[in-house]
């Protein structure tokens, strides 16, 4: 194991958050002229939320102010109904929900409230922002299903922008359940169950619920069991890419059984998800020749088969892979893929790039990304103090 290499990276990664922070909070990526042209150079809800959960894992006291700024300017710009904006730019005063909304951005800034209270307690987060808390909680119980407590969504409205996943995701339920346990809402164990009946719908338990009943039939009759989740479920479509990210999630987060997460890890090492670097983030890309494949993901040729969210590698992605093998006591993985997610964030100088091309490992996107960094961090800081961040 290269162990000055990781300590490197770990610097590196310091270095990164401390040149992308900003009196409002942690920009998604460093600015320059293209990323102020594409709008990286915001704060994100989901990028700044996700951020702070390694920035405040570093114990480092000004990235821990840095991530607080930015769930405090997300909390200004939050919109009457409660939802988190996707980003901000409270230089201008200018604020995005994009097209078809931006579901996680609001479960994420409310698992990093939650998160940080956790890790340094002295700031009281959830206490200061009680009431923009609760009007969050009240947006997204709006957008759930009244019997089976799983989420409603848009096509393209998570992280995932320019997928066509629509109706109940796997993503976004999994963030989900995850907000209902931090913040002790009753309706966990019922959205958990649901979310393994509809995403998972070939076991033998038979819902009571007679429309679950009949879109798990439906599924049934024509789709084969794997061993993944669904990406997503809607009426009469279904996502069998595998969403690689989403999965990583549901084990790490607890949706998925015990006894299954082992498994589901060896299958995405049989599926060679890890490679060439860690790890993709879809198992089979959409094709343009398939049912699912929409104009809008040609956009700037950016979402084709083995690039960006059809594909594509995302190291803080990786982060997130690593400490699932973590959590699994497959530590000896867990070191290697932490080595490799070195090695890639190095790539080009410490570039930390955005993403990379699934097939030939290529950097692409937008170089020095924050959540890159920050994913580093929480998951060296896992492995290097045998720390459990996640339930």
């Amino acid at each position: 194991m290269k162990r000055e290499l990781l300590k490197e990276c770990y610097r590196e990664a310091i270095d990164l958050l401390r040149e992308n922070s900003t009196p409002g909070g942690v920009l998604a990526s460093v600015r320059n002229a293209k990323s102020t042209g594409r709008h990286y150079s915001s704060i994100f809800g989901r990028d700044a939320s996700i951020c702070a959960l390694g920035m405040v894992a570093s114990g480092e006291p000004d990235l821990i102010q840095t991530a607080r700024d930015g769930i405090f300017t997300l909390a200004q710009y939050q919109a009457p109904n409660g939802q988190i904006p996707k980003y901000v730019k409270p230089e201008l005063g200018e604020v995005d929900f994009w097209y078809a909304g931006c579901i996680d951005a609001t479960l994420w800034w409310l698992i990093a409230i939650r998160f940080m209270d956790r890790l340094a307690p002295e700031g009281r987060l959830a206490e200061a922002l009680a009431p923009k808390v609760a009007l969050a909680l009240r947006w997204l119980e709006c957008q759930e299903h009244q019997v089976w407590y799983l989420l409603q969504q848009n096509e393209a409205s998570d992280w995932a922008d320019i997928m066509p996943r629509s109706g109940f995701v796997l993503y976004s339920n999994v963030l989900w359940y995850w907000t209902k346990k931090l913040y002790d809402l009753p309706t966990a164990p019922q959205t958990r169950d649901y979310a393994n009946l509809l995403f998972w719908p070939f076991g033998t338990v038979v819902p009571e619920h007679r429309r679950a009943r009949l879109l798990m039939h439906y599924i049934r009759n024509r789709c084969k069991p794997y061993p993944f989740y669904l990406s997503f479920v809607n009426f009469s479509v279904w996502g069998e890419e595998i969403d690689i990210f989403g999965n990583i999630l549901a084990y790490l987060l607890g949706i998925g059984d015990p006894s299954t997460a082992g498994k589901a890890a060896a299958n995405l090492i049989l599926l060679k998800a890890n490679e060439p670097h860690p790890i993709r983030v879809v198992g089979f890309p959409i094709g343009q020749e398939t049912a699912l494949w929409r104009l809008y993901m040609q956009r700037h040729r950016q979402n084709l088969s083995w690039q960006y969210h059809n594909g594509g590698i995302w190291p803080f992605v990786g982060g997130f892979w690593v400490m699932l093998l973590a959590t699994l006591g497959k530590e000896k993985d867990a070191w290697r893929e932490l080595e490799r997610l070195a090695l890639v964030n190095q790539v080009n100088g410490w570039e930390f790039n955005e993403w990379f091309q699934g097939r030939t490992g290529e950097p692409m996107g937008m170089p020095r990304q924050s959540w890159n960094a920050a994913l580093y961090i929480l998951a060296y800081r896992t492995l290097n103090e045998r720390v459990r961040f996640f339930p």
